[in-house]
């Protein structure tokens, strides 16, 4: 019946609303309420209040909500504003207004929606009371029979509840679930839902578990499924005597009478019906004791005992009218008439079913009206909705672009400071590079100088020698001249020593002087020239001795052993970026000399090219250009050694 499914919807609502308010605890708020010493709390408290009067005074639950909407209004507490909002329209529900009620359910959504995006924060709370105002509003939408809105709000709230590990209210808003899909006849998704509320029950051990085990039974009894159902409805029982529940009792037996029916078991059936109107009569339950009545009254009907059945159906058909049943009135007014077909009484027949007429069109008109108001709260929801919609999609716009905004900041950012520490490790690495470089530089010149500093004590040491040997074949006065080129010589080399590169002509002037010396030392024994390209510029230059090792080799193991007039032609070229500096002289040659070495070896003076080798290599290091020497003999047509030829390729170097 369709009544008897309202009723199992409000009965899950008002059990799971957590207000079973009693008068202490009322006066126990009004005293908070007096000692309130701030705004925040005077809303809590005001619809702690409201909740409170919610089971025993809508008037008062009203009156406290409205206050406490103001209260948190003016203080722009969104969190007390939503629940304000949600108890006034429960006070909707509970006068019937449902259009009322579901406007104020609506505001609750949009003022809990809102403040989640401003205040992510309070993420728990929020989400609850959202929930709340989901699953009121399906309740509302139950009521009216519109079911597909019912089911998305139902879902809606359950959805939330998951995620805040709600389960008690998970609980809840499956029962409501179960009971809509329960009211559509789609039995296998409603029990789906029951399963689901009930095992929540079971493992929180909750008064109220009874009444979803009776739902769940009246589901396999609409199934034909009588084991099971059977089954519920005696664990149903069991819970309803550890948790006593009149009402909750009498559905139960309504529901046993039915499945003994069903099961053709009429004593039983009997005794059902007559428990749920033992039950029903203790509290007063009009409601309930109609629809007992109305079951006996088909029960005896179809035991062909019509007395009986009149006498129910008739009873039935009292409380019906009394609480303005139409629906119930109408199925009472044809069951009479049919009763009373069967009876042969015609003439009654025929009244009840005018009466059954009558009926049917005050329900129909009823229900005209019930449906214009629901289209028009549907319109406004939906209009309410739409716009909601709309300002949710700008919402999303807004908030998509602050993403791609914020990512774009952070990209640039990112790339900022990545070009920022690029540049820096740039500026670091050249200034560490130009450090180690200028430290490369420097450590090659101390190098070439030190070789330098090593390679003149041995050019005096060569030089004092031939002085000795000069005094001993030509006495003093030569000895004289040949000092005093020699201290000349020692300025100049002095001189250079500071400098890790001199100019060429600075250069050609050691030479000359040396060899002049080296002239006189032996008796003019060979003559020589020393020439420059007009290509070298005169700031060319080249580290200081670096030839003389190679031209005292030339005189010293190259024309001396020969016993003729010997020439010695030192000159200075450009080839690209390449100086040659040549020396060639009339010697014995290479192949000789190396002879002559090994017969008479001479420390100092291959101490000479060594140190000659490391300062060419050293250059080469800090020009980064190929520094070497090549030494070569000199042939005729018929290959027979006319001397010796040594080339220097240096790199070009200015001062």
């Amino acid at each position: 019946m369709s009544r008897m499914k309202n009723y199992s919807v409000l009965v899950v609502f008002f059990l799971f609303a957590n207000v079973f308010a009693q008068e202490s605890a009322v006066d126990s708020l009004q005293q908070v309420l007096k000692n309130s010493k701030d705004d925040i709390e005077t809303a809590k408290v005001l619809n702690e209040l409201a909740s409170a009067y919610q089971d025993f005074n809508p008037v008062l639950l009203k009156e406290y909500a409205q206050k406490a909407l103001v209260a948190s209004r003016k203080i722009d507490f969104a969190l007390a504003e939503g629940t304000a909002l949600l108890n006034l329209g429960n006070a909707g529900i509970i006068s019937g207004n449902y259009a009322e009620a579901l406007a104020y359910f609506q505001n609750a959504q949009i003022v809990f929606e809102k403040e989640l995006q401003e205040q992510p924060d309070n993420q728990l709370e929020l989400k609850n009371g959202l929930a709340r105002a989901y699953g009121s509003m399906g309740i509302v939408f139950s009521e009216q029979n519109s079911y597909a809105k019912a089911l998305q709000n139902h879902l809606k709230a359950l959805q939330l509840y998951e995620e805040t590990s709600q389960e008690l209210k998970v609980a809840q808003v499956s029962n409501n679930i179960g009971v809509v899909y329960q009211s559509q006849n789609q039995d296998f998704k409603a029990l789906e839902y029951f399963l689901k509320c009930f095992k929540i029950q079971e493992k929180n051990k909750l008064s109220y578990s009874g009444i979803t085990a009776t739902n769940i039974g009246k589901v396999y009894l609409n199934q034909k499924n009588f084991a099971e159902a059977l089954a519920y409805f005696q664990l149903a029982e069991k819970r309803f005597e550890q948790f006593p529940d009149a009402r909750g009792l009498g559905e139960l037996y309504n529901n046993l009478g039915r499945y003994f029916q069903q099961r053709n078991n009429k004593q039983d059936a009997v005794l059902s019906f007559d428990r749920a109107l033992f039950e029903f009569q203790k509290i007063d339950d009009k409601f309930g004791t109609s629809d007992t009545y109305f079951y006996l009254g088909q029960f005896y009907f179809e035991q062909n005992d019509y007395q009986l059945a009149l006498e129910n159906t008739q009873q039935s058909l009292v409380y019906a009218k009394e609480l303005d049943l139409l629906e119930l009135v109408q199925n009472s007014e044809l069951a009479l008439s049919t009763i009373y077909e069967k009876m042969g009484q015609t003439n009654a027949s025929l009244k009840h079913l005018k009466l059954y007429g009558l009926a049917k069109d005050r329900l129909q008109s009823q229900e005209n009206i019930r449906q214009m108001v629901q289209a028009e709260m549907n319109f406004e929801f939906d209009k309410k909705e739409s716009l909601l919609q709309k300002e949710q999609e700008k919402k999303d716009i807004v908030y998509q672009e602050e993403i791609k905004r914020h990512q774009m900041q952070i990209f640039f950012s990112i790339l900022f400071v990545i070009l920022v520490f690029g540049i820096v490790f740039l500026i670091y690495n050249r200034m560490q590079l130009k450090k180690t470089l200028t430290l490369q530089k420097e450590l090659a010149e101390y190098e070439q100088k030190a070789l330098h500093l090593q390679m003149n004590p041995h050019f005096v040491f060569n030089c004092l020698g031939s002085i000795s040997s000069f005094i001993v074949q030509n006495g003093t006065d030569s000895a004289i001249k040949y000092l005093a080129k020699f201290s000349k010589l020692m300025r100049l080399t002095l001189e250079y020593s500071k400098e890790a590169l001199i100019p060429i002509d600075k250069e050609i002037e050691s030479l000359q002087n040396y060899l002049e010396l080296e002239q006189l030392r032996f008796n003019q024994v060979f003559d020589f020239t020393i020439t420059k390209s007009s290509k070298i510029e005169d700031d060319l230059a080249l580290p200081p001795l670096l030839l003389q090792p190679f031209v005292e080799n030339a005189i010293i193991h190259g024309l001396i052993p020969k016993q003729e007039k010997g020439t010695i032609a030192i000159s200075f070229e450009l080839e690209g970026e390449t100086l040659l500096c040549t020396i060639i002289d009339n010697g014995v040659g290479l192949e000789a000399s190396q002879k002559l070495k090994e017969q008479s070896v001479s420390i100092h003076k291959s101490m000479a090219l060594d140190i000659t080798k490391k300062r060419l290599e050293m250059m080469e290091t800090t020009t980064q250009k190929k520094s070497f020497v090549t030494i070569d003999e000199v042939v005729d047509e018929n290959g027979v050694v006319k001397g010796t030829k040594v080339v220097l390729h240096l790199p070009v170097q200015y001062l």
